[in-house]
């Protein structure tokens, strides 16, 4: 179980920073972003509140506070990171890398997660 706890915490870690990567980028080139979101289909209005629900799902992986809790934010950074794969696939923008990147890492975290806090 040991090697499941630090696998966790380095897919963890990842995760968490390419997170509070992308929301610092909502927050600082918010020009940049708005255009990014424009071309993907996505309303400008929704950068501010996802900006702030990857922090707190930051927040959530990395204290585990509520064991459910943990769960929404595990599902909430799943479902973002679809769409995101899923958003730039369809305009064939060539940018699908991260959200890969954060469906790999996420999945990594979440089942050594379960493996080696639940037993």
């Amino acid at each position: 179980m040991k090697i499941a706890r630090i696998l966790h915490w380095v897919f963890t870690a990842l995760l968490s920073a390419l997170l509070l990567f992308s929301a610092s980028m909502y927050f600082m080139n918010h020009d940049e972003i708005a255009v990014a979101f424009t071309l993907l289909g996505f309303p400008i209005w929704i950068i501010y509140p996802l900006a702030v629900a990857k922090i707190l799902g930051v927040a959530m992986i990395l204290t585990k506070w509520k064991t459910w809790l943990t769960e929404w934010a595990y599902a909430g950074i799943l479902f973002n990171a679809l769409l995101a794969t899923n958003a730039h696939l369809a305009v064939e923008d060539g940018n699908q890398a991260g959200g890969i990147m954060a469906l790999i890492l996420m999945l990594g975290s979440y089942v050594t997660w379960r493996i080696g806090w639940k037993r």
